[in-house]
């Protein structure tokens, strides 16, 4: 069987940026508050003309960009979203007619903010697989459109965006370890329980979550999954160089280093400067901290997110 690895990163962000200051002459709250619940001072916010696709073109250049490939090259594209252009065609299928890309299979995920874990483990089976040599994987969001701008509880808290990857067959091994879980029992404590039906919107279309319930549940799902991934994997987490978690609040971080033994030195954290930014959080930090040099080729690194479902995954890779 062929090998995976990242080839190249890529990501983008609105230019419209929202401050904490901004929020709170909208809504009852201070930036005090938010930074000291959530670690979030600010959040970018699409364009009333952006879409989903729009943002991941940008970040699927850059990664494209990265990998040195030509983007004919890729016969396979996965967007994780939660958020799509339209209810159908995919959001993957337009990126496809966006990028010039003609004939390869496209098709999006949808696990929310473990989204680009559910992503990146499928891509990587389809190249262990022999039916994919490279892939072309995104998380991309545009969370503002589905936030009732008067709940303080969840307004704060996301932004837009879009991260990428190019992952490729290789001999030697990149992505050495995934695992994936879900559980749907949970599903009334982080969901945007609408539908369309007859033309119109049956049920509310907007965020709704059980803070301290996601709170809980969070950080022993992300404990446990990377604790497990490590040990089947058969690595250490003393070998462990970089985590790169979900950015959805500060403290569920801080808690998932503390419980894998990881100083904060070594987890990379965009939270404070792009809120939660559902699927595209983890590769939007993960092309940060490619980008500014932190990450270095060679080194382990330990991906992991949470959403809701609630579905949850980690990815071990050597960069």
């Amino acid at each position: 069987m062929a090998h995976s690895r990242i080839l190249g990163t890529g990501s983008y962000l609105p230019s419209n940026v929202l401050t904490n200051a901004m929020l709170a002459e909208r809504v009852e709250t201070s930036d005090e508050w938010i930074v000291s619940r959530t670690g979030i001072h600010a959040r970018h916010i699409v364009s009333d003309e952006e879409t989903t696709s729009d943002l991941a073109l940008k970040a699927a250049e850059a990664a494209i960009q990265s990998a040195g490939i030509d983007k004919a090259e890729i016969d396979l594209i996965i967007v994780a979203t939660t958020t799509p252009d339209m209810i159908f065609p995919s959001t993957a299928c337009l990126l496809q007619e966006k990028l010039g890309i003609h004939g390869c299979a496209a098709f999006d995920v949808q696990a929310v903010c473990a989204g680009f874990m559910f992503a990146l483990t499928t891509a990587h089976n389809y190249i262990k697989g022999g039916m994919a040599s490279k892939v072309l994987v995104v998380g991309a969001e545009v969370m503002s459109r589905v936030m009732d701008w008067e709940d303080r509880r969840t307004c704060v808290l996301f932004g837009d965006g879009a991260g990428a990857v190019v992952l490729g067959a290789s001999e030697e091994p990149g992505i050495l370890h995934a695992k994936l879980a879900s559980d749907g029992r949970y599903k009334d404590i982080l969901n945007t329980p609408a539908q369309i039906s007859g033309g119109k919107i049956q049920g509310i279309p907007f965020l709704h979550m059980d803070g301290p319930a996601v709170f809980k549940f969070a950080v022993k799902a992300l404990s446990d999954i990377a604790a497990t991934t490590l040990a089947e994997a058969g690595v250490d987490k003393s070998q462990v160089d970089w985590l790169v978690p979900h950015q959805a609040n500060l403290r569920i971080i801080e808690s998932t280093a503390k419980h894998l033994g990881m100083s904060m030195e070594r987890v990379i954290v965009t939270l404070p400067q792009q809120g939660n930014t559902s699927a595209a959080s983890i590769p939007l930090a993960l092309d940060h901290a490619v980008r500014d040099g932190r990450i270095q080729r060679g080194q382990t690194i330990l991906l992991e997110g949470i959403g809701g479902g609630f579905a949850w995954g980690a990815v071990l890779l050597k960069y």
